[in-house]
């Protein structure tokens, strides 16, 4: 049924755009290395160049941060059958005129503050450390209304991928990302591409 699907929604509104999304600090980056690797194009300027906090790069596209500005973007049209990076506070104003199919990237929620709050004393901006308990239930509360918002969306397929499981079960996670798209990637790129000594500020299941 899930394919029939893929089948009517491409005949209808075109190739879908391949959304990769989920919290700053989450994996997003590395699964939009892992789809380059494996063959799919992405959209992506290279305005944000890598840096200590991310030595593989971002893969970002700058015109993102105006999704929730003005008409649907043009450049929304040229990402069909492409992969683009949407954080999930912007993925929430896709325009409803394509087909989406949504890879969230969900991590242990300490390890994201950890890892945001590194990269603020990185920049020399030093985080208030008293408001993590206060972000991490925001940050729950926000991941799960997202994920209910994509999948009441009628153009929208998506596939929650886990950080830690990606890094620890590269080969599986990239099978059933390949297996959710339907596309021909290459599986064993995409996999060498999940690096496990870039999984930093760790913390236990929770």
């Amino acid at each position: 049924m899930g394919s029939l699907l893929q089948f009517v929604r491409r005949m209808r509104y075109g190739p879908p755009i391949v959304v990769v999304s989920g919290l700053p600090r989450s994996g997003t980056s590395m699964m939009m290395q892992m789809l380059q690797a494996g063959g799919l194009e992405i959209l992506t300027d290279a305005v944000r160049m890598p840096d200590a906090s991310n030595p593989k790069g971002y893969l970002e596209f700058e015109a993102v941060k105006n999704l929730d500005k003005g008409p649907p973007p043009a450049w929304l049209g040229q990402a069909r059958g492409k992969a683009v990076k949407i954080v999930s506070s912007m993925v929430t104003c896709l325009p409803k005129t394509y087909n989406y199919q949504v890879i969230f990237m969900r991590r242990n929620l300490d390890e994201v503050i950890a890892s945001q709050n590194k990269m603020l004393v990185d920049r020399g901006t030093p985080p208030d450390f008293t408001q993590d308990q206060q972000v991490r239930a925001l940050y729950a509360m926000h991941v799960e209304d997202t994920l209910r918002f994509l999948r009441a969306r009628r153009l929208v397929s998506t596939l929650v991928v886990d950080y830690a499981e990606a890094l620890s079960t590269p080969r599986e996670t990239a099978q059933r990302v390949v297996s959710f798209l339907g596309m021909s990637l290459d599986v064993d790129r995409m996999a060498a591409t999940a690096d496990p000594a870039l999984h930093r500020n760790r913390r236990s299941a929770g």
